[in-house]
């Protein structure tokens, strides 16, 4: 079939799939394999047939290189180091790879190595879903969110170690100039800051993730997946690396949708397949419940622990892209057991609040007594003034108040911007206003004003909300860039909602009226 015809039915089936399962609240990945099967099947009843291209091949491996380059761009080299983060991710890692291990072996008459590796396929989570989820909850930041992040990343990095050894390549004697790259971050930065906002930062991260990264590592004989992830975590550390990896997204997200179409184009899962993908799903349930205990043994509350593990309970896109490399002869079998792993963990992640809700006093008696530093309850003590969220508007604020009110606390959801504020000697904790954990710990006896200056209109609703469901009888103001959304916010609880726009003209015309009465006054 022309190229032309095979990639209109490309898009048109996957949409079409894509937006199918989406109503039924499945993630959209389900349905892009699903598209793939169906090309598939069309080829038996129509003269219609749809084969791997060059085209279909190379954007797939455009989308592996950018979600790669896009978790090299979160990788925070501090975070990883945390205990529930690097301990909990490799504990659970190992006892998963050992437990999976034989029951495979035995299962399906497999030699040990080839058991061993697909149970290391298994035991990864997917970056994709996880991420999704938690930022449609927005819970991203949430203690639980930023460890479900980190132990992905380092899921990732074990899968690139596994990746790097299973390739098979000439290395260059050229590799090793890959250590000196550190030496290029200050260019990198530089070229980030000198590439404005607009495509040619795209442009930038393409050239990196494609060019630098992927064919760069290929010419020395290296693999270009690790490539990609390299020239992200270089970039990790500026200021506008979040910036690029949302620019990337949607791209990222595209091309991605070639991956899973040349998986299912690669023809209908037989029946050792279908029974292969029944068997690990029914395994999903020991894997959660493994990373559960880990997570409590690193001292994490039994709501962090389920929260964190109901978001990480599915199988990997990644395992697919290891698997499609280590062992072809598995990537069918595997793609069906992720979809099915999709199909059943994203209705938990959505009703993961609810659910602890419901059954959360269960799970209390398995806690520990010594709690996560970052899960302590928080005590105001003596503060007059909270400010929540503690970017440009609420550090002005705070910088304002402090000349004449002592007793003012700042509160942020990012301990990078805490850490930053607390080395510039202002009194700023860590805390979530969407962690429901943080408000029945929250202790505030003096409290008699608080500012919601949090960027998300959703944070300061759930604010005001829960402060007056605390009982909190003080003044309640908020700063909000559209008018329902200020509307919003007074019906959810704040006396005042100040619109930032016409806030920042006011002051521009207070200090325009200031300096002509300074100018009158000296002439």
């Amino acid at each position: 079939m022309d190229d032309a015809v095979s990639e209109a039915l490309w898009i048109a089936f996957a949409f079409t799939a894509g937006l199918i399962v989406k109503q039924v609240g499945l993630p959209p990945l389900v349905g892009y394999l699903a598209a793939g099967f169906a090309l598939t099947g069309l080829a038996h009843i129509s003269p219609l047939v749809v084969t791997h291209t060059e085209t279909l091949e190379h954007i797939a491996h455009t989308g592996v290189l950018l979600l790669l380059f896009t978790v090299g761009l979160k990788l925070r080299i501090r975070s990883l180091f945390s205990a529930e983060v690097l301990g909990g991710s490799l504990v659970h890692f190992v006892v998963t790879v050992a437990l999976f291990s034989p029951v495979l072996g035995m299962a399906l008459a497999l030699d040990w190595p080839e058991a061993i590796m697909l149970a290391i396929t298994l035991s990864f989570s997917s970056t994709v879903l996880a991420a999704k989820v938690l930022e449609n909850r927005r819970e991203l930041k949430a203690f639980h969110g930023r460890v479900a992040i980190g132990i992905l990343i380092m899921q990732d990095l074990i899968a690139m170690a596994v990746l790097s050894g299973a390739t098979e390549s000439t290395i260059s004697p050229w590799a090793p100039v890959v250590l000196a790259l550190p030496i290029l971050r200050p260019l990198l930065y530089w070229l980030l800051d000198l590439s404005g906002h607009d495509e040619l930062m795209v442009l930038l991260g393409l050239l990196l993730a494609l060019v630098a990264g992927g064919a760069g590592f290929e010419f020395l004989g290296l693999s270009s997946e690790l490539g990609a992830l390299l020239f992200g975590a270089l970039l990790s550390g500026h200021r506008r690396a979040s910036e690029l990896g949302k620019s990337l997204w949607s791209l990222k997200e595209a091309f991605l949708v070639g991956f899973f179409l040349q998986i299912g184009i690669g023809g209908l899962p037989g029946e050792q397949a279908l029974w292969f993908a029944i068997m690990v799903t029914a395994l999903l349930p020991l894997k959660s419940l493994l990373l559960f205990g880990v997570m409590l043994l690193f001292r994490l509350r039994a709501r962090s622990s389920f929260l964190t593990t109901l978001s990480l309970s599915n199988y990997s896109e990644f395992g697919l892209i290891l698997a499609s490399i280590a062992l072809p002869q598995w990537t069918m079998p595997l793609a069906l057991a992720v979809a099915f792993s999709f199909m059943l963990s994203a209705p938990f992640s959505r009703a993961a609040h609810r659910l602890y809700n419901v059954y959360g006093h269960h799970m209390l008696k398995f806690e520990r007594t010594q709690r996560h530093p970052d899960e302590q309850p928080i005590s105001l003590g003596e503060t007059r003034v909270l400010i929540m969220g503690m970017g440009r508007a609420g550090t002005s604020a705070y910088d304002r108040l402090i000349r004449e009110e002592p007793a003012v606390m700042g509160l942020d959801s990012d301990p990078g911007t805490v850490a930053r504020h607390r080395q510039d000697q202002r009194q700023v904790v860590y805390g979530d206003a969407e962690d429901s954990g943080f408000w029945q710990t929250l202790h505030m006896p003096s409290v008699e004003a608080v500012i919601l200056a949090m960027s998300d209109v959703e944070a300061k609703l759930t604010a005001a909300r829960q402060l007056r469901a605390r009982g909190f009888g003080g003044f309640i103001v908020s700063h909000s860039l559209f008018e329902d959304e200020a509307e919003q916010v007074r019906l959810a609880g704040a006396d005042e909602a100040y619109l930032t726009m016409s806030e920042a003209g006011f002051a521009l015309a207070n200090h325009v009226l200031d300096a002509c009465e300074d100018n009158r006054t000296h002439s």
